[in-house]
């Protein structure tokens, strides 16, 4: 086998793009420069990497191994770009993070600060974006951690290519409009309507798992990504909100909102993820996610 590296990465934009066309567009080349290069590939392989129909291209088997082969290039290119820019005195290089709101607030931005202070060198660059958004960024390389959640009964596999790191675990809560009935039992809020998060977020898995539990479906009016949203329409009547405690931080005006802790609402988890390879994760990234852990530990919350 004599395959030339550089064909398997329009193979890799075929594939990520949806199509030949696509794969263009993504690369600044033609099409029939997609094409050729896709044919000379394949000679050197001696097989089909694409099944080609009128709806557009799949992988063959022999392609998804070759666009896994692909990947995992790409993954060390980016480490070893990582690792040159780490060679100068002390910690250097850029480090981009995916997140979103209350991680940036209460985890991030004190480590930006630390950063600032002790590693002059080094140059974080963040991201504020839907995790499903972000997952794919780090899978491709243009994000080098992203900060995820999960509700409390949720498990996850971990990327082939990625490393999980843990950061803490928040308590939900529940959050009623002033001047209304707070519920003492989690059996009162069945009677409640709630606003929610998009499906597969961490506070539509806890409504979910909270329906588990009381044996009945709860109402809800309203769908909002941001917390902040959220407690905006409780104060507004409209309706109760699962919130995790770090969210609450800065948030609750007591003239607006009332938060109530119950035994058995569960937590949302928090966690990150990075790229590896078969070596350790660059010295950038290293100092970033351990800064972050460190960050996440000084953080407590009351027991419900």
């Amino acid at each position: 086998m004599n395959t030339d590296p550089r064909r398997l990465a329009f193979l890799l934009a075929v594939h990520r793009a949806g199509g030949v066309l696509a794969a263009g567009e993504l690369l600044g080349v033609t099409p029939s420069a997609v094409s050729q290069q896709i044919a000379r590939l394949e000679a050197e392989e001696g097989c089909s990497v694409l099944d080609r129909t009128p709806r557009g291209v799949t992988l063959t088997p022999e392609g998804r191994v070759l666009v896994d082969a692909a990947e995992r290039i790409e993954a060390e290119l980016v480490q070893a770009r990582q690792a040159i820019a780490a060679l100068g005195e002390g910690v250097t290089g850029l480090v981009k993070i995916g997140s979103f709101q209350t991680a940036i607030r209460w985890l991030l931005a004190p480590v930006l600060a630390t950063i600032a202070a002790n590693y002059p060198g080094l140059i974080v660059d963040i991201y504020d974006g839907d995790p499903v958004e972000t997952a794919t960024l780090l899978k491709s390389g243009e994000l080098d951690i992203t900060m995820d959640e999960r509700d409390t009964d949720v498990g996850a596999t971990v990327p082939r290519g990625q490393a999980e790191v843990p950061l803490l675990d928040e308590p939900w809560q529940v959050v009623v409009a002033a001047g209304t009935p707070v519920p003492h039992r989690l059996s009162d809020l069945a009677s409640l309507r709630f606003i929610s998060g998009p499906e597969g977020t961490a506070s539509d898995r806890a409504i979910k798992r909270l329906e588990r539990a009381l044996g009945a479906k709860i109402d809800t009016r309203h769908i909002t990504h941001d917390f902040a949203t959220t407690l905006t329409l409780v104060a507004a009547r409209q309706g109760a909100a699962l919130v995790p405690a770090l969210a609450l931080h800065g948030n609750v005006d007591p003239d607006k909102l009332q938060v109530v802790s119950l035994a058995g609402l569960g937590t949302r988890r928090l966690f990150l993820r990075h790229r590896v390879n078969r070596r350790e994760p660059s010295s950038a990234v290293k100092v970033v996610v351990d800064l972050m852990v460190k960050q996440a530990r000084q953080i407590k919350f009351k027991e419900n």
